[in-house]
Protein backbone atom coordinates (compact mmCIF):
# COMPACT_ATOMS: atom_id res chain seq x y z
CA UNK A 1 0.00 0.00 0.00
CA UNK A 2 1.45 3.47 -0.65
CA UNK A 3 3.21 5.38 1.92
CA UNK A 4 2.08 9.52 2.76
CA UNK A 5 4.17 11.67 4.92
CA UNK A 6 3.43 13.05 7.83
CA UNK A 7 4.88 16.15 9.76
CA UNK A 8 4.83 16.40 13.77
CA UNK A 9 4.72 20.15 14.66
CA UNK A 10 5.62 20.91 17.84
CA UNK A 11 4.44 24.13 19.76
CA UNK A 12 6.88 26.89 20.55
CA UNK A 13 5.72 25.64 24.44
CA UNK A 14 7.29 22.18 23.42
CA UNK A 15 4.03 21.13 23.89
CA UNK A 16 2.84 17.53 22.15
CA UNK A 17 3.34 17.76 18.57
CA UNK A 18 0.13 17.58 16.32
CA UNK A 19 -0.29 15.77 13.68
CA UNK A 20 -0.89 16.47 9.62
CA UNK A 21 -0.74 14.60 6.74
CA UNK A 22 2.05 16.71 4.00
CA UNK A 23 1.69 14.58 1.70
CA UNK A 24 -1.81 11.93 1.48
CA UNK A 25 -1.49 11.13 -2.43
CA UNK A 26 -3.33 8.41 -2.78
CA UNK A 27 -2.97 7.27 0.60
CA UNK A 28 -6.23 8.33 2.47
CA UNK A 29 -6.14 6.67 5.45
CA UNK A 30 -8.57 6.26 8.10
CA UNK A 31 -5.95 5.10 10.48
CA UNK A 32 -2.10 5.67 10.05
CA UNK A 33 0.94 4.97 12.32
CA UNK A 34 4.16 7.58 12.30
CA UNK A 35 7.82 5.80 12.62
CA UNK A 36 11.33 7.06 13.32
CA UNK A 37 11.79 8.63 9.90
CA UNK A 38 7.97 10.24 9.53
CA UNK A 39 6.52 8.21 7.28
CA UNK A 40 3.78 6.44 8.15
CA UNK A 41 1.47 3.36 6.90
CA UNK A 42 -2.24 4.10 5.77
CA UNK A 43 -4.42 1.23 7.24
CA UNK A 44 -7.45 1.37 5.95
CA UNK A 45 -9.54 3.95 3.00
CA UNK A 46 -11.24 7.38 3.32
CA UNK A 47 -9.51 9.72 5.50
CA UNK A 48 -11.58 12.62 7.56
CA UNK A 49 -10.03 13.90 10.25
CA UNK A 50 -6.79 13.15 12.81
CA UNK A 51 -5.88 12.99 16.32
CA UNK A 52 -2.70 12.40 18.08
CA UNK A 53 -2.98 9.67 20.03
CA UNK A 54 -0.01 8.27 22.94
CA UNK A 55 2.79 9.96 24.48
CA UNK A 56 5.43 12.14 22.88
CA UNK A 57 7.80 9.78 22.45
CA UNK A 58 5.53 7.07 20.65
CA UNK A 59 3.75 9.11 18.53
CA UNK A 60 0.75 7.93 17.26
CA UNK A 61 -1.73 9.93 14.37
CA UNK A 62 -5.58 8.29 13.57
CA UNK A 63 -7.16 9.23 10.96
CA UNK A 64 -11.06 9.03 11.48
CA UNK A 65 -14.22 9.15 9.83
CA UNK A 66 -17.85 10.25 11.35
CA UNK A 67 -20.00 7.59 9.83
CA UNK A 68 -23.37 9.49 11.81
CA UNK A 69 -22.92 13.28 12.78
CA UNK A 70 -26.61 13.50 13.54
CA UNK A 71 -27.37 10.35 15.48
CA UNK A 72 -29.03 12.27 18.58
CA UNK A 73 -31.29 13.25 15.81
CA UNK A 74 -31.92 9.64 14.19
CA UNK A 75 -32.39 8.62 17.78
CA UNK A 76 -35.35 11.30 18.53
CA UNK A 77 -37.05 10.25 14.84
CA UNK A 78 -36.89 6.35 15.67
CA UNK A 79 -38.97 6.96 18.56
CA UNK A 80 -42.16 9.68 17.08
CA UNK A 81 -44.48 7.27 16.53
CA UNK A 82 -48.06 9.01 15.44
CA UNK A 83 -50.14 5.82 16.50
CA UNK A 84 -49.74 2.79 18.36
CA UNK A 85 -53.06 1.29 16.82
CA UNK A 86 -52.50 -1.74 14.52
CA UNK A 87 -55.24 -1.19 12.56
CA UNK A 88 -53.85 2.24 11.37
CA UNK A 89 -52.39 0.54 8.17
CA UNK A 90 -48.94 -0.94 7.07
CA UNK A 91 -47.21 2.08 8.59
CA UNK A 92 -47.66 1.16 12.10
CA UNK A 93 -45.71 -1.74 11.19
CA UNK A 94 -43.07 0.83 9.62
CA UNK A 95 -42.25 2.15 13.08
CA UNK A 96 -40.16 1.04 15.98
CA UNK A 97 -42.37 0.67 19.05
CA UNK A 98 -42.07 1.45 23.34
CA UNK A 99 -42.00 -2.11 25.00
CA UNK A 100 -45.83 -0.83 26.28
CA UNK A 101 -46.75 -0.22 22.37
CA UNK A 102 -45.69 -4.22 21.83
CA UNK A 103 -47.23 -5.23 25.08
CA UNK A 104 -51.00 -3.56 23.82
CA UNK A 105 -49.95 -5.02 20.09
CA UNK A 106 -49.79 -8.14 21.64
CA UNK A 107 -53.17 -7.94 23.76
CA UNK A 108 -54.59 -6.34 20.40
CA UNK A 109 -53.49 -9.04 18.41
CA UNK A 110 -55.11 -11.69 20.31
CA UNK A 111 -58.31 -10.29 21.17
CA UNK A 112 -58.91 -9.83 16.83
CA UNK A 113 -57.83 -13.13 15.95
CA UNK A 114 -59.27 -15.86 19.28
CA UNK A 115 -58.96 -18.77 17.33
CA UNK A 116 -55.62 -18.77 15.85
CA UNK A 117 -53.64 -16.68 18.26
CA UNK A 118 -52.86 -17.12 21.76
CA UNK A 119 -50.67 -15.05 24.33
CA UNK A 120 -48.47 -17.51 26.35
CA UNK A 121 -46.77 -16.05 29.74
CA UNK A 122 -44.03 -18.11 29.60
CA UNK A 123 -41.89 -16.27 32.60
CA UNK A 124 -41.20 -12.57 33.74
CA UNK A 125 -37.76 -10.38 33.50
CA UNK A 126 -35.32 -9.48 36.29
CA UNK A 127 -37.47 -6.33 36.60
CA UNK A 128 -40.48 -8.71 36.90
CA UNK A 129 -41.84 -7.57 33.07
CA UNK A 130 -43.86 -10.33 31.28
CA UNK A 131 -42.32 -12.56 28.86
CA UNK A 132 -45.17 -13.54 26.33
CA UNK A 133 -44.75 -15.55 23.53
CA UNK A 134 -47.78 -15.59 20.48
CA UNK A 135 -48.59 -19.10 19.59
CA UNK A 136 -50.48 -19.15 15.85
CA UNK A 137 -52.28 -21.99 14.74
CA UNK A 138 -54.79 -22.59 12.68
CA UNK A 139 -55.85 -26.40 14.23
CA UNK A 140 -54.80 -28.70 16.49
CA UNK A 141 -53.98 -31.55 14.62
CA UNK A 142 -52.02 -34.61 16.91
CA UNK A 143 -48.45 -34.36 16.61
CA UNK A 144 -48.18 -31.19 14.62
CA UNK A 145 -44.40 -29.55 14.61
CA UNK A 146 -43.65 -26.13 15.57
CA UNK A 147 -41.44 -23.29 14.68
CA UNK A 148 -39.65 -20.97 17.62
CA UNK A 149 -38.91 -17.28 17.07
CA UNK A 150 -37.82 -15.05 19.73
CA UNK A 151 -36.55 -11.63 18.76
CA UNK A 152 -34.53 -8.88 21.07
CA UNK A 153 -32.03 -10.90 23.28
CA UNK A 154 -30.24 -7.86 22.44
CA UNK A 155 -31.78 -4.34 23.92
CA UNK A 156 -30.32 -2.11 21.19
CA UNK A 157 -31.36 -4.25 18.06
CA UNK A 158 -34.58 -2.67 17.74
CA UNK A 159 -34.99 -3.91 14.11
CA UNK A 160 -35.36 -7.85 16.16
CA UNK A 161 -38.90 -7.07 17.36
CA UNK A 162 -40.00 -4.66 14.66
CA UNK A 163 -39.35 -8.32 12.79
CA UNK A 164 -41.29 -10.35 14.94
CA UNK A 165 -44.38 -8.04 15.06
CA UNK A 166 -43.46 -7.93 10.49
CA UNK A 167 -43.69 -11.75 10.57
CA UNK A 168 -47.34 -12.25 12.89
CA UNK A 169 -48.67 -9.95 10.16
CA UNK A 170 -47.71 -11.58 7.26
CA UNK A 171 -47.77 -15.47 8.60
CA UNK A 172 -51.66 -14.52 9.41
CA UNK A 173 -52.30 -14.53 5.54
CA UNK A 174 -50.34 -17.31 4.46
CA UNK A 175 -50.59 -21.77 4.60
CA UNK A 176 -47.81 -21.70 6.95
CA UNK A 177 -49.97 -22.53 9.70
CA UNK A 178 -51.31 -25.29 8.01
CA UNK A 179 -48.37 -27.55 8.69
CA UNK A 180 -46.83 -26.00 11.90
CA UNK A 181 -47.37 -23.93 14.92
CA UNK A 182 -45.58 -21.02 15.56
CA UNK A 183 -44.44 -19.49 18.39
CA UNK A 184 -43.15 -15.73 18.40
CA UNK A 185 -41.52 -13.86 21.79
CA UNK A 186 -41.38 -10.34 20.42
CA UNK A 187 -39.40 -9.06 23.10
CA UNK A 188 -36.92 -11.62 24.86
CA UNK A 189 -35.10 -8.67 26.84
CA UNK A 190 -37.96 -6.35 27.87
CA UNK A 191 -35.89 -4.64 30.85
CA UNK A 192 -32.98 -3.76 28.62
CA UNK A 193 -35.02 -2.90 25.28
CA UNK A 194 -37.30 -0.35 28.12
CA UNK A 195 -33.50 0.65 28.74
CA UNK A 196 -32.97 1.56 25.34
CA UNK A 197 -36.03 3.71 25.26
CA UNK A 198 -35.60 5.51 28.61
CA UNK A 199 -32.28 6.35 29.34
CA UNK A 200 -29.59 4.94 26.61
CA UNK A 201 -30.16 3.47 23.53
CA UNK A 202 -27.14 1.59 22.59
CA UNK A 203 -27.82 -0.58 25.47
CA UNK A 204 -27.03 -4.51 24.69
CA UNK A 205 -27.58 -6.59 28.39
CA UNK A 206 -30.39 -7.47 30.39
CA UNK A 207 -30.76 -4.92 33.75
CA UNK A 208 -30.04 -7.64 36.50
CA UNK A 209 -27.63 -6.35 39.89
CA UNK A 210 -24.66 -8.87 40.30
CA UNK A 211 -24.03 -9.48 43.55
CA UNK A 212 -20.19 -9.19 43.24
CA UNK A 213 -20.15 -5.93 41.16
CA UNK A 214 -21.75 -2.14 40.46
CA UNK A 215 -22.02 -3.03 37.05
CA UNK A 216 -25.33 -3.92 35.64
CA UNK A 217 -26.69 -6.80 33.47
CA UNK A 218 -25.70 -10.42 30.94
CA UNK A 219 -25.27 -10.82 28.05
CA UNK A 220 -28.07 -13.19 27.82
CA UNK A 221 -26.68 -14.63 24.31
CA UNK A 222 -24.06 -15.66 26.35
CA UNK A 223 -26.22 -16.79 29.29
CA UNK A 224 -27.00 -20.47 27.79
CA UNK A 225 -25.75 -23.67 28.40
CA UNK A 226 -23.57 -24.48 25.48
CA UNK A 227 -19.79 -24.29 26.47
CA UNK A 228 -20.77 -21.65 28.69
CA UNK A 229 -18.27 -18.47 29.41
CA UNK A 230 -15.36 -20.31 27.35
CA UNK A 231 -13.57 -17.73 24.61
CA UNK A 232 -15.87 -15.31 23.42
CA UNK A 233 -17.43 -14.92 26.73
CA UNK A 234 -16.15 -12.87 29.86
CA UNK A 235 -16.59 -13.95 33.83
CA UNK A 236 -16.46 -9.91 34.07
CA UNK A 237 -19.96 -8.02 35.26
CA UNK A 238 -18.77 -5.11 33.27
CA UNK A 239 -18.07 -6.44 29.81
CA UNK A 240 -20.56 -6.22 27.26
CA UNK A 241 -20.23 -10.01 26.83
CA UNK A 242 -20.72 -11.16 30.39
CA UNK A 243 -21.65 -14.45 30.86
CA UNK A 244 -23.53 -13.94 34.20
CA UNK A 245 -22.99 -16.35 37.36
CA UNK A 246 -23.91 -19.74 36.10
CA UNK A 247 -25.74 -21.24 32.81
CA UNK A 248 -29.25 -20.03 33.01
CA UNK A 249 -28.65 -17.28 35.94
CA UNK A 250 -30.80 -14.99 34.00
CA UNK A 251 -34.68 -15.64 34.54
CA UNK A 252 -35.03 -14.13 30.79
CA UNK A 253 -32.61 -17.39 29.26
CA UNK A 254 -34.37 -19.72 32.04
CA UNK A 255 -38.03 -18.84 30.99
CA UNK A 256 -36.97 -19.78 27.27
CA UNK A 257 -35.17 -22.78 27.61
CA UNK A 258 -37.95 -24.11 30.46
CA UNK A 259 -40.22 -23.47 27.49
CA UNK A 260 -38.66 -25.33 24.41
CA UNK A 261 -37.63 -27.91 26.73
CA UNK A 262 -41.04 -28.93 27.63
CA UNK A 263 -41.93 -28.56 23.78
CA UNK A 264 -38.58 -29.91 22.61
CA UNK A 265 -40.59 -32.96 20.63
CA UNK A 266 -42.48 -30.41 18.67
CA UNK A 267 -40.15 -27.42 17.79
CA UNK A 268 -38.35 -28.71 14.98
CA UNK A 269 -37.21 -24.82 14.25
CA UNK A 270 -35.68 -22.48 16.32
CA UNK A 271 -34.73 -18.84 15.12
CA UNK A 272 -33.28 -16.26 16.50
CA UNK A 273 -33.00 -12.53 15.47
CA UNK A 274 -30.52 -10.02 16.00
CA UNK A 275 -28.84 -7.12 14.29
CA UNK A 276 -26.10 -5.97 12.47
CA UNK A 277 -24.45 -7.42 9.91
CA UNK A 278 -26.29 -9.34 7.24
CA UNK A 279 -25.88 -13.16 8.08
CA UNK A 280 -27.97 -16.13 8.28
CA UNK A 281 -25.48 -18.26 10.83
CA UNK A 282 -26.21 -22.03 11.98
CA UNK A 283 -24.24 -24.11 15.01
CA UNK A 284 -21.95 -24.12 16.16
CA UNK A 285 -20.99 -20.34 17.19
CA UNK A 286 -19.63 -21.68 20.89
CA UNK A 287 -16.63 -23.76 19.41
CA UNK A 288 -14.70 -24.46 16.02
CA UNK A 289 -15.84 -27.63 15.65
CA UNK A 290 -19.05 -28.25 12.91
CA UNK A 291 -22.37 -29.47 14.11
CA UNK A 292 -23.23 -33.01 13.10
CA UNK A 293 -26.02 -31.87 10.23
CA UNK A 294 -23.48 -29.12 9.33
CA UNK A 295 -25.10 -28.22 5.84
CA UNK A 296 -25.55 -24.73 4.66
CA UNK A 297 -27.48 -25.47 1.54
CA UNK A 298 -30.98 -23.94 3.26
CA UNK A 299 -28.98 -20.87 4.03
CA UNK A 300 -26.99 -20.65 1.19
CA UNK A 301 -30.87 -20.84 -1.14
CA UNK A 302 -31.81 -18.14 0.93
CA UNK A 303 -28.88 -15.81 0.90
CA UNK A 304 -29.60 -16.53 -2.80
CA UNK A 305 -32.93 -15.12 -2.77
CA UNK A 306 -32.41 -12.43 -0.89
CA UNK A 307 -30.03 -11.24 -3.14
CA UNK A 308 -32.17 -12.36 -6.56
CA UNK A 309 -35.11 -10.06 -4.86
CA UNK A 310 -33.80 -7.58 -2.84
CA UNK A 311 -29.92 -7.34 -4.43
CA UNK A 312 -28.66 -7.54 -0.79
CA UNK A 313 -25.87 -9.38 0.06
CA UNK A 314 -25.90 -11.78 3.28
CA UNK A 315 -23.11 -13.74 4.37
CA UNK A 316 -24.00 -17.49 5.61
CA UNK A 317 -22.56 -20.25 7.16
CA UNK A 318 -21.67 -21.60 11.04
CA UNK A 319 -21.19 -18.37 13.72
CA UNK A 320 -17.90 -19.29 14.85
CA UNK A 321 -16.21 -19.17 11.03
CA UNK A 322 -18.50 -16.52 10.02
CA UNK A 323 -18.36 -14.08 12.99
CA UNK A 324 -16.51 -14.85 15.83
CA UNK A 325 -16.80 -17.53 18.61
CA UNK A 326 -19.99 -16.97 21.03
CA UNK A 327 -20.46 -19.69 23.81
CA UNK A 328 -23.40 -19.40 26.05
CA UNK A 329 -25.57 -18.62 22.49
CA UNK A 330 -29.58 -19.73 22.53
CA UNK A 331 -29.19 -21.05 18.83
CA UNK A 332 -26.32 -23.47 19.55
CA UNK A 333 -28.23 -24.48 22.97
CA UNK A 334 -31.48 -25.11 21.30
CA UNK A 335 -29.33 -27.50 18.92
CA UNK A 336 -27.59 -29.30 21.53
CA UNK A 337 -30.89 -29.93 22.84
CA UNK A 338 -32.29 -31.78 19.93
CA UNK A 339 -33.92 -28.63 17.16
CA UNK A 340 -31.40 -29.97 14.65
CA UNK A 341 -32.75 -26.65 12.47
CA UNK A 342 -31.38 -23.81 14.11
CA UNK A 343 -30.38 -20.19 13.10
CA UNK A 344 -29.36 -17.23 13.86
CA UNK A 345 -30.15 -13.82 11.47
CA UNK A 346 -28.49 -10.77 11.81
CA UNK A 347 -30.24 -8.26 9.91
CA UNK A 348 -29.33 -5.40 8.32
CA UNK A 349 -27.61 -3.14 7.80
CA UNK A 350 -23.71 -4.08 7.32
CA UNK A 351 -22.40 -0.93 9.84
CA UNK A 352 -23.74 2.25 7.74
CA UNK A 353 -26.34 2.47 10.75
CA UNK A 354 -25.53 -0.34 12.76
CA UNK A 355 -27.91 -0.40 15.92
CA UNK A 356 -29.64 2.65 14.61
CA UNK A 357 -31.01 1.66 11.36
CA UNK A 358 -33.64 4.51 10.06
CA UNK A 359 -37.55 3.48 10.50
CA UNK A 360 -37.91 3.84 6.16
CA UNK A 361 -35.44 0.36 6.40
CA UNK A 362 -37.65 -1.48 8.81
CA UNK A 363 -39.83 -3.04 5.80
CA UNK A 364 -36.83 -3.50 3.62
CA UNK A 365 -35.04 -5.92 6.19
CA UNK A 366 -37.90 -7.39 7.68
CA UNK A 367 -38.52 -8.95 4.41
CA UNK A 368 -35.36 -10.26 3.77
CA UNK A 369 -35.70 -11.77 6.96
CA UNK A 370 -38.99 -13.05 5.98
CA UNK A 371 -38.24 -14.52 2.44
CA UNK A 372 -35.76 -16.66 4.38
CA UNK A 373 -37.58 -17.18 7.18
CA UNK A 374 -40.46 -18.90 5.01
CA UNK A 375 -38.10 -20.48 2.70
CA UNK A 376 -36.38 -22.17 6.09
CA UNK A 377 -39.61 -23.23 7.27
CA UNK A 378 -41.02 -24.80 3.71
CA UNK A 379 -38.15 -27.28 3.75
CA UNK A 380 -38.80 -28.44 7.14
CA UNK A 381 -42.53 -29.98 7.60
CA UNK A 382 -42.97 -33.64 7.08
CA UNK A 383 -39.04 -33.80 5.87
CA UNK A 384 -40.54 -32.47 2.35
CA UNK A 385 -37.96 -32.89 -0.71
CA UNK A 386 -35.76 -29.89 -0.82
CA UNK A 387 -37.12 -29.63 -4.50
CA UNK A 388 -40.61 -29.85 -3.97
CA UNK A 389 -40.35 -26.92 -0.93
CA UNK A 390 -38.72 -24.44 -3.31
CA UNK A 391 -41.43 -24.55 -6.13
CA UNK A 392 -44.36 -24.60 -2.90
CA UNK A 393 -42.46 -21.38 -1.92
CA UNK A 394 -42.39 -19.84 -5.33
CA UNK A 395 -45.85 -20.31 -5.50
CA UNK A 396 -47.74 -19.59 -2.29
CA UNK A 397 -45.30 -16.55 -1.61
CA UNK A 398 -43.92 -15.23 -5.20
CA UNK A 399 -44.78 -11.63 -3.67
CA UNK A 400 -44.46 -10.61 -0.42
CA UNK A 401 -46.93 -8.33 0.25
CA UNK A 402 -46.80 -5.25 3.44
CA UNK A 403 -48.34 -6.46 6.04
CA UNK A 404 -51.46 -4.41 6.76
Amino acid sequence: MAACVISLHQRRNRGPPVCSCKQLGDCKGSAAETRRNSRVRCLSLKQSCAIRVGAFDNEVCVYFRVLLANANELIEMQTMNSTTDPRSGSTFYERYHSLDDIYHWINKTRQDNPDTVEAILIGSSYEKRPLYALKLSLNNSMNKKAMWIDCGIHAREWIAPAFCLWFVQYVKITDIMDNMDVYILPVMNPDGYHYTWATNRMWRKNRSVSKSSKCIGVDLNRNFDANWCTEGASHEPCTEIYCGAFPESEPESQAVANFLRSHKDSVQLYLSMHSYSQMLLFPYSCTLDEAENHNDLMVQEAAQLIRRHYRNIYKYGSGSKTIYLAPGGSDDWAYNLGIKYSFTFELQDRGRYGFLLPPSHISRACNEALIASILITIYIPHDLDYTNSVFTFFALNMSIKEPG
